[in-house]
């Protein structure tokens, strides 16, 4: 999901020619550029800044998908622009080069979104990034918000305020892209409604906002916590309860009816440009949909092939659909009786990686990590889903999974979900980056196409880990990367070629063991998400590509701890940075 940063700007313009002791200045300067950018863009997006341990804006929330956000959003970046041009690029740190031209890029990125109204028209889905979903996660008090003060209580009772504001604008928005046919397809909006309505129609202490009150701050006398819970309750009952209840009756009795039966952008006003837009964002390259689309159908077929030599190893007898639908049905692949035994599985591979994991890697978070399952109001819609820790070290990194009914939750892909959402993928990656010592605006910033290519590279790491000694848990490793492979082909096919919602859940079945309901959750999420699931291969082909390139480069010099670190401990950056910086490593080495 797009989050746009934006900044004021007063700080002091250098230019002209620099002494050693001016350009020393110039880095000064620079680096109070980069603190008044981290600044003022936490202003303008106040849950990233509590998400990032700054509190000044507490009792705040964004109405970002407003025209006035819009305009601000695109002038203040506008003069970040202007004031990056004034600085002698030459005379700067290969490090500070590197926060210039990604800032540079951040930007520029998001004033063509801003400018084009990308989004502004389709704010609510079904899938997981969707506000609505988020927020109820937040006011859970499993987010990142603080339920550790009275100050903190009084804040979120501010900020339930601004959310039934931003529904209200939220509903403005999906009937100003209803007429302008701009949309989100009817069979994934359908989803939605299920969703929000446990979120109004359960009353009083039952319904998840009410979470934070079953523990309040340790000292408030009886009076306080009478008060309080008081405010909190009417708050709840005045703001959220309605909110969720407006969207949601907006949804089923004005939206669905009149939104669009197609699956892709490509039937949207702008759509042809929007998926190539897409496509560069999340990618972080010009790659194009017909790229994109051959590129799906070669990995494919090079998995495809890999998939029949395990099902040779494994004695099974048949074709590989057969062998799909065995993994599928089987019951030995569903061992498990309740969630928390499914929870201790994906707990216990830690300590299985662990004698290898050293010989991987230098550079390891210090942040904690835990394993739970999704909330129940969230999990329709839901994925696996890694969330960073607080930056303040209270809040561990959490990986989710979504379990709706242990008995029939399938095991063979279990060791390589935990690789890539967990470790050594987006623990180590997001958390790496929040710790390593870049300017603030940077700790922040994440693309699909590091972080979800890092993910996917991860899992490639298995075998050298101790995991896949069961050639099904190795088929699971397969699948997941078939599953990225196919993106490709179904991600351009829905939005740049018109395929169907049912061809790409035939595509899927067809080069997947998964079930029809897997693959029409999946397709839906691609349907709403344009762009955004083909920058997982796209970024691990590139980390690959990399790897090798230092390898052959480096022959005995070669160290993959070393190659590793340097991916990882400046958080993530574009792929054209991320070479550049690889090659300069490389260089480096060779001398």
């Amino acid at each position: 999901m797009i989050r746009f940063f934006v900044v004021t700007l007063s700080t002091l313009i250098i230019t002209g020619c620099f002494s050693v002791k001016e350009n020393k200045k110039a880095t000064i300067d620079l680096k109070g550029v980069f603190e008044q950018y981290a600044k003022e863009s936490y202003r303008l997006n106040p849950l990233s800044a509590t998400a990032n341990n700054v509190n000044d804006y507490n009792d705040r929330l964004a109405i970002n998908i407003s025209e006035e956000w819009r305009k601000e959003a695109t002038l203040l970046n506008n003069r970040y622009l202007d004031t990056l041009k004034n600085f002698n690029y030459g005379s700067l740190t290969d490090t500070d080069q590197q926060s210039v031209d990604l800032l540079k890029y951040q930007l520029s990125l998001q004033n063509e979104a801003l400018q084009n109204h990308y989004g502004f028209f389709r704010p609510v889905d079904q899938f997981v990034f969707s506000f609505p979903q988020q927020f109820a996660v937040l006011g859970s008090g499993s987010g990142s918000i603080p339920f550790k003060t009275e100050t903190d209580y009084y804040n979120f009772i501010n900020r339930m305020k601004f959310f039934q504001v931003w529904i209200d604008q939220c509903i403005i928005n999906m009937q100003a892209g209803l007429k302008l046919g701009n949309t989100n397809p009817k069979a994934s909006m359908e989803k939605v409604p299920a969703q929000l309505k446990p979120l109004f129609e359960t009353q009083g202490e039952k319904n998840i906002f009410y979470k934070p009150l079953i523990s309040l701050p340790a000292g408030m006398d009886s009076a306080a916590k009478s008060k309080l819970v008081s405010q909190y309750a009417a708050a709840i009952n005045a703001h959220i309860i309605p909110a969720y209840k407006k969207l949601c009756q907006f949804l089923e009795n004005t939206y669905i009816p009149q939104t669009r039966n197609s699956s892709g952008l490509l039937n949207n006003q702008n759509g042809k440009w929007e998926y190539s837009y897409r496509l560069k964002m999340y990618t972080t390259t010009d790659i194009t949909p017909d790229e994109v689309f051959e590129l799906g159908l070669g990995e494919v077929a090079r998995i495809r092939n890999e998939m029949d030599s395990i099902k040779t190893v494994t004695g099974f007898k048949g074709d590989l659909q057969s062998f799909f639908q065995f993994i599928k049905t089987d019951p030995k692949f569903f061992p498990f009786t309740t969630e928390e035994e499914i929870l201790n599985r994906y707990r216990s591979f830690t300590a299985k990686m662990e004698p290898q994991l050293a010989k991987l890697f230098d550079l390891r978070p210090q942040s904690k990590f835990e394993v739970r399952a999704t909330e129940k109001f969230r999990e329709a819609g839901a994925n696996a889903q890694y969330l960073p820790p607080s930056r303040d070290g209270k809040k561990p990194g959490i990986f989710y999974e979504t379990i709706p009914d242990p008995a029939k939750y399938n095991y063979f892909e279990m060791e390589t979900l935990f690789l890539h959402e967990a470790i050594p993928g987006h623990h180590y990656q997001l958390a790496i980056g929040q710790e390593a010592d870049i300017p603030e605006f940077r700790k922040k910033y994440v693309n699909s196409a590091f972080a979800e290519g890092w993910g996917l590279y991860a899992e490639s790491l298995g075998k050298i880990l101790g995991l896949f000694k069961d050639p099904y848990q190795y088929m699971g490793r397969l699948n997941n990367e078939m599953e990225r492979a196919v993106r490709l082909v179904v991600d351009a096919g829905i939005h740049h070629k018109g395929w169907t919602r049912e061809q790409a859940i035939k595509y899927v079945l067809e080069n997947q063991p998964v079930t029809e309901s897997v693959a029409i959750q999946r397709i839906e999420r691609y349907m709403v998400t344009a762009g955004q699931a083909v920058s997982y291969k796209v970024g691990e082909l590139k980390i690959i590509e990399l790897r090798n390139r230092a390898e052959k480069a480096l022959g005995e010099k070669f160290d993959i701890r070393e190659f590793h670190d340097q991916v990882l401990q400046e958080g993530c950056l574009p792929l054209s940075m991320l070479e550049n910086k690889i090659n300069k490593w490389i260089k480096s080495k060779q001398r």
